[in-house]
């Protein structure tokens, strides 16, 4: 854990507690009152015995909560459990998803300096390394997810980052995580991993080789769609040296209130992974044999091009996002069918946020990846007529239901 609360009281739990128990129990001891659900600290600031003590924390010359902006107990509880379930010995939360790649950039990087990313990966990633940092004298390199020779071809001297999301958002394309690592490592890089479609209960980047691991909590480690909320897992020791210091002077902190949402998704991450997936495997078979589908993607299929790798890195688990192509003649069609099947679903939340409870369905190439020219777009293989469903806890039927509502008007394609 990091410098800055390792001084500060750890729960007693056996050094060889398994996922599901540190999901229910990392965090800090309760308090004097004895809650066993986690507290919620909701204070800006904390008081100090006396002036000299409180200049020591500010210098960190002791260790305790001083400013929420960068500490603060029910903060620290949830980043402790994410980095349980991470397997690494650090984690910084931060206000979004965002914000987490935001600090990653300005902790790790500077003018001059070279980024790797995929292509495939969100679209608000791909407009903040481009054109956010891009002002500011960093360049960045876009390959293909899953040629590992692109990784390696696209190297420079100034090469310090290479950033994948796996699977990636929405294809669900699925890199291969050591061998990222190697390249990078071989060239004095690190590597990033956004490991938000899979999370911890289904994949740990560093056991791969992955040096950070990026995390948007407002995802499946909320799991109900209630609150916004970042992270970046990793070594203890850089966390502190490179991005606290950032966090105290830029401020894209996570607030109490929402880390302890995140802080209560976490432990039923684990149930709730396992039991989405296996209803988006069963849905995207059920999709593999409708005649007004083109294609599917799911990592979970046997058809998926990167199968065999996501069944080893995911521990047999396709994750609970599916996307797929109606059918249609151009762009336009495909959109208008797109369209289509999504206004006739009754069930579904038409809505671009994944992760929750509740089923979404969305038309990625006006929402989340709407601001990308239709030219990036169809380098990451986001056609108009594609659909990405985040599977929920709907009934598997209602959902195959709600979807063929829209299908079968398309019988005639």
């Amino acid at each position: 854990m990091s410098d800055r609360t390792k001084g500060i009281a750890r729960v007693a739990l056996p050094a060889d507690a398994r996922l599901d128990t540190l999901a229910v129990r990392e965090g800090l001891p309760p308090s004097a009152w004895g809650e066993n659900s986690e507290a919620l600290f909701l204070t800006s600031s904390f008081v100090h015995p006396d002036a000299a003590t409180a200049a020591a924390r500010f210098a960190n010359e002791e260790e305790a909560f001083v400013y929420s902006r960068f500490s603060n107990p029910t903060v620290t509880m949830m980043e402790r459990r994410l980095a349980a379930l991470e397997g690494t010995t650090g984690c910084i939360a931060t206000a979004s998803g965002m914000a987490a790649i935001m600090l990653l950039v300005m902790g790790l990087l500077k003018a001059g300096d070279h980024v790797i990313c995929s292509r495939s990966v969100f679209g608000s990633t791909i407009k903040l390394l481009q054109g956010e940092f891009g002002k500011f004298g960093v360049q960045t390199t876009f390959v293909s997810q899953t040629e590992v020779g692109e990784w390696q071809a696209a190297l420079q001297p100034n090469t310090k980052l290479l950033f994948a999301e796996t699977p990636s958002n929405p294809l669900t394309e699925v890199c291969d995580i050591a061998a990222l690592a190697e390249i990078a490592h071989g060239a004095g890089a690190v590597l990033a991993v956004d490991n938000c479609f899979c999370s911890p209960a289904l994949q740990r980047p560093a056991e791969y080789g992955a040096d950070y691991i990026i995390h948007s909590g407002t995802k499946y480690l909320d799991g109900q769609g209630r609150v916004i909320a970042g992270a970046i897992c990793g070594p203890a020791d850089q966390i502190e040296q490179k991005f606290v210091p950032v966090m105290r002077s830029a401020g894209m902190s996570l607030s109490p209130f929402n880390a302890w949402v995140v802080l209560k998704g976490l432990e039923t991450l684990s149930i709730r992974m396992r039991e989405q997936s296996a209803r988006a495997l069963q849905l995207a078979q059920w999709l593999e044999a409708q005649p007004q589908v083109e294609r599917v993607y799911y990592p979970g299929l046997p058809s998926h091009p990167q199968h065999a790798l996501a069944m080893r890195q995911q521990g047999g688990s396709g994750g609970a996002v599916v996307s797929f192509i109606v059918r249609g003649e151009g762009a336009a069609a495909g959109r208008v069918n797109a369209f289509a099947v999504i206004d006739h679903t009754q069930i579904c939340s038409i809505t671009a946020n994944l992760g929750d409870t509740k089923t979404t369905i969305t038309h990625p190439a006006s929402t989340s990846h709407g601001r990308l020219s239709e030219e990036q777009r169809l380098a990451a293989g986001i056609t108009q007529g594609m659909i990405r469903v985040a599977v929920g806890l709907d009934d598997l039927e209602d959902l195959k239901a709600d979807l063929h509502r829209g299908l079968r008007g398309l019988a005639t394609i």
